[in-house]
């Protein structure tokens, strides 16, 4: 399987063939990014097509076998992938709308579910504690493997941060309970209001149980650290999601204002004018464009009438017996720092204070103490093997955002499958889950050119804006309309196909590099490989003598099919490369 690399890093091929060579995976990494971006690893291009081809129950089956909630998720997922979708690069336009189109496969699936697939029980129990995302996705996957698990959670409702901290106007609750339901279906045994180390000590769990994992969130809230936090008035952003999501939100004056730049601090805003404040404004200490959250959720919030208020950083808290106003004191600028980004220093004597009878601290959250055997670190939290997720007591690990602190949800989901597997593998000696890449022939594409100046559909919302505020769990987003998810997957450049020249066929016309839109057919002197073997770059020439191959790089290609259809001699192959997960008997070969 090296002799084609010469070319371009992944074989054309005539039947299904599964591939571990780290080769493939590198070309997979380059040339997929949106997959390679998803810490879920789902398979973007897959769920598109099965869109595109009026098929929601499959595509929501694709999504489900790595993202374990795509209904949740499709609402409000990070969306690390559209950052790094290729339609989205500089010449090419907006990236699809990878999470609009996963929330279409939710809303529009038959919901005619089959029995879930598991494995004969293995005579082992695991114990997970905490049922937020992380803890969700490792019970899902323990029980499909053959464990018995039970789920503990403190809260009197499983989903964690999804249940308790976001609010109902972007994830309505029958969807998040609808999906966690289906995971509980698998025959996990919820024990929801059971706080661990308090109803029932740690210990007792690992003599019960054959393994405990630990997927606690962080539910700690940093403080700013100003004179004046311990004022009525001051609530932690945190705790007052939590409050509003069990019915009991705290009262609000006329002015509220929130520090805080991700999205606990959106929620708080956008949560705030839903309640009655008048005017609910965000504090930050650097500009718009340093934001961590979507432009999406910048711009409803802005819609809604929440105000943005860059280059600023608290310095006191004013009154006596309760917050009257905040005293700041303006930013700019400065030098990057050692992670590339900039800087931003106080100006002096720039001091100025901004009334309110609110402040919604949503500086960010941490892991809180468990009560648990083990070492301890320098925070007290137990000290944890990132790549093993071992604790120090044999039978105890951790995962999620209590190791590595607050992330993203797809991120957690990510950690509690990749724990999941540890434990599963740990137990019993076996491979029950394995990565592969797969590649079979595929035909051209049936891409249109002109799908590819398909303007991004925008999500349709609410409007106007005010009547959203009326009803706290009114959903904002109200899902693409069938026309509209119809021509937005269109526009997904299908980038797990791969195309291939043979050069022992070739006869180096250029019929294909004249037919190209963009610049993706090369002829190269020198393909170059690196450590892995995979092809990591050419070395171009425009000198004919000095030509050895016409190799097209499928990390700028678009997949327009156009060099196949111009080809004299059919010397061009479409292979269909992607990167699965096989389980049961054939992760095990």
């Amino acid at each position: 399987m090296r002799s084609h690399r010469q070319n371009v890093g992944t074989p054309a091929v005539s039947q299904e063939v599964y591939s571990e060579d780290p080769a493939d995976f590198f070309y997979m990494k380059v040339n997929v990014p949106c997959q390679s971006a998803c810490p879920a690893l789902t398979n973007v291009p897959a769920y598109i097509r099965a869109l595109f081809e009026d098929d929601p129950d499959g595509s929501y089956e694709i999504n489900r076998s790595a993202n374990i909630l795509p209904g949740v998720l499709g609402r409000i997922c990070s969306r690390p992938c559209e950052d790094q979708c290729r339609h989205g690069e500089p010449e090419l336009g907006e990236p699809v709308g990878i999470c609009h189109l996963k929330r279409v496969a939710a809303d529009r699936r038959s919901r005619k579910e089959s029995a879930p697939a598991k494995l004969p029980y293995s005579g082992k129990r695991v114990a997970v504690v905490g049922a937020g995302p992380a803890g969700l996705a490792a019970s899902h996957d323990l029980a499909t493997v053959g464990f018995e698990v039970t789920l503990f959670d403190a809260f009197p409702e499983p989903g964690g941060m999804l249940t308790y901290g976001i609010p109902a106007f972007r994830l309505p609750r029958s969807m998040l309970r609808e999906e966690i339901e289906r995971i509980l279906d698998l025959g996990i045994i919820l024990k929801a209001g059971v706080t661990i180390g308090k109803d029932i000590p740690m210990e007792r769990l690992l003599s019960e149980y054959d393994a405990v994992l630990a997927t606690l969130g962080c539910y700690g809230s940093r403080r700013v650290g100003v004179p004046g936090e311990d004022l009525p008035g001051v609530i932690s952003g945190l705790e007052f999601m939590m409050d509003v999501s069990r019915g009991r939100p705290p009262r609000l004056g006329k002015k509220s204002l929130v520090l805080g730049a991700g999205f606990t601090a959106f929620d708080c805003a956008r949560s705030a004018l839903r309640l009655g404040t008048d005017e609910a404004s965000i504090c930050i200490r650097r500009t718009e464009e340093d934001f961590k959250v979507t432009k999406d959720e910048v711009f409803q919030a802005k819609l809604e009438g929440v105000k943005i208020l860059p280059l600023l950083v608290s310095q006191r808290i004013l009154g006596d017996t309760a917050v009257e106003g905040v005293e700041f004191v303006r930013t700019r600028p400065g030098a990057p720092g050692p992670d590339g980004r900039r800087s931003f220093e106080p100006i002096e004597g720039s001091e100025f204070v901004i009334p309110a009878d609110t402040v919604l601290v949503a500086v960010g959250q941490e892991s809180l103490s468990l009560e648990a055997p083990g070492e301890r670190d320098s925070k007290g939290l137990p000290v944890v093997d990132r790549e093993t997720f071992r604790g120090t007591v044999p039978g105890l690990y951790f995962a999620g955002d209590y190791v590595t602190g607050p992330g993203t949800v797809i991120g957690a989901i990510a950690a509690g499958r990749a724990a999941a597997e540890r434990i599963a593998r740990d137990l019993t000696g076996n491979i029950f889950r394995r990565k592969s890449i797969r590649m079979r022939e595929a035909s051209i594409t049936d891409r249109n050119r002109t799908w590819d100046y398909i303007h991004r559909n925008e999500m349709p919302t609410v409007n106007p804006p005010e009547s959203r505020l009326v009803h706290y769990e009114t959903e904002v987003e109200t899902g693409l309309r069938p026309d509209q998810a119809a021509e937005e997957s269109k526009r997904c450049y299908l980038c797990y196909l791969h195309y291939e020249i043979d050069m022992t066929r070739c006869i180096y016309c250029r019929y294909c590099i004249d037919s190209a839109p963009r610049d993706c057919i090369k002829l190269v002197d020198e393909v170059l490989l690196n450590e892995a073997g995979a092809v990591a770059g050419f070395k171009e020439t425009t000198v004919w003598r000095d030509v050895n191959a016409v190799v097209i790089d499928n990390s700028r290609c678009i997949r327009c099919g156009e060099c196949v259809r111009v080809c004299p001699v059919d010397c061009i192959s479409v292979t269909r490369v992607e990167l699965v997960e096989r389980m049961g008997e054939e992760a095990a070969r």
